[in-house]
């Protein structure tokens, strides 16, 4: 009997601990006809693996394996998979259950990492409707970093947000999913300004095609900076991950009829204190965004399968350094993507 190596989450006092353990690993021949069994390679670390973690939004997730995002091989396939073979390489979406069209809010109920099972772990089983080829040439730690961050920035830029070229995005902050806006804002034409608090990740933003920088943290009214490198325009689009304490400057840096990606709480779940008026006054379009269906997932790697971009991992940890990976991504100071290595 083989074992597969897992990390769970334990309850303590106040939040979770980080513990490994062993099962037994699943058989082939335990398979239902539409599934596959996959050998995870390798997982990437999101925000919402702290907030879990930290249980800062009260959610209960113990015995839960972390993590959304991986990517492996696949081992073995039900009798009625048509889609893939054995030694196909392949991601998980991260709502195995949103396969495409309209979100429904029963797709909740199956997440990666919070309602079920997550990735940190040697072996998992799953549908066949809820998994996507990796990117031709990708390396495990390279597709490990898409399923959450990356497919979160195109359906904000993409599907959500109908980005042209020439128009103008201001993403927020260094972390994943916005590095990955301001990649595939170039490659569609758009110019980037990026923010930060660290004038050496500016740096690299600019290095990485961001056309302007700006420091939100010796430029706190940050948004009048972008509103002059727009001439008094305002940005078209605007990658918005801090929540409730960035919100009125996000509002303050929009265009009149911009759009506004509302995807984060990295300054917490609280109310924003600013007053909402400058989305009217702006005729402003303001769209939440949670990730997006496997049909996002699919329409993404055709576009890097068409397109050069390289995803940016800061550093990556190996299995057995799982808590130094999570303290690190809790310190904030990573550009770009966390990956542990199975």
């Amino acid at each position: 009997m083989n074992h597969c190596r897992r990390w769970i989450f334990r309850k303590n006092s106040t939040s979770y601990d980080l513990v490994a353990n062993s099962c037994a690993a699943p058989e082939p021949g335990d398979l239902q006809p539409h599934e596959c069994l996959l050998a995870i390679r390798a997982v990437s670390l999101n925000y919402r693996d702290r907030i879990n973690w930290r249980n800062l939004a009260g959610r209960n997730v113990e015995g839960i394996v972390p993590t959304s995002d991986g990517a492996g091989e696949i081992l073995a396939v039900g009798s009625s998979v048509t889609e893939f073979k054995p030694g196909d390489r392949v991601s998980a979406n991260f709502f195995p259950t949103w396969k495409s069209g309209k979100f429904d809010l029963r797709y909740h109920q199956a997440d990666l990492g919070g309602n079920l099972d997550g990735m940190l772990r040697d072996f998992a089983v799953l549908a066949e409707s809820s998994l996507v080829k990796i990117p031709d040439g990708w390396s495990f730690a390279q597709a490990a970093t898409l399923p959450c961050a990356a497919v979160t920035a195109w359906v904000s830029l993409v599907r959500r947000g109908n980005l042209q070229a020439g128009q103008t995005v201001c993403v927020l902050g260094t972390g994943g999913v916005s590095i990955f806006a301001l990649q595939f804002a170039k490659l569609l034409g758009a110019e980037v300004v990026v923010t930060s608090s660290d004038d050496q990740k500016l740096q690299r933003a600019i290095a990485l095609g961001a056309d302007y920088g700006v420091n939100y943290r010796t430029t706190p009214e940050w948004s009048k900076s972008v509103w002059s490198w727009t001439n008094g325009q305002g940005v078209d689009h605007v990658i918005e991950v801090g929540g409730p304490g960035t919100l009125e400057q996000s509002m303050k840096a929009v265009a009149a009829e911009g759009h506004i990606a509302l995807i984060g709480v990295l300054t917490g779940f609280g109310a924003p204190a600013a007053s909402l008026f400058p989305l009217l006054a702006r005729n402003v379009r303001l769209n939440g965004i949670y990730v997006g269906s496997r049909e996002d997932f699919q329409s993404m790697v055709q576009f890097l399968n068409e397109h050069r971009l390289t995803p940016q991992i800061d550093r990556i940890f190996r299995y057995e350094q799982t808590p130094e990976a999570f303290e690190y991504l809790e310190s904030a100071s990573h550009f770009g993507k966390i990956v542990i290595e199975l």
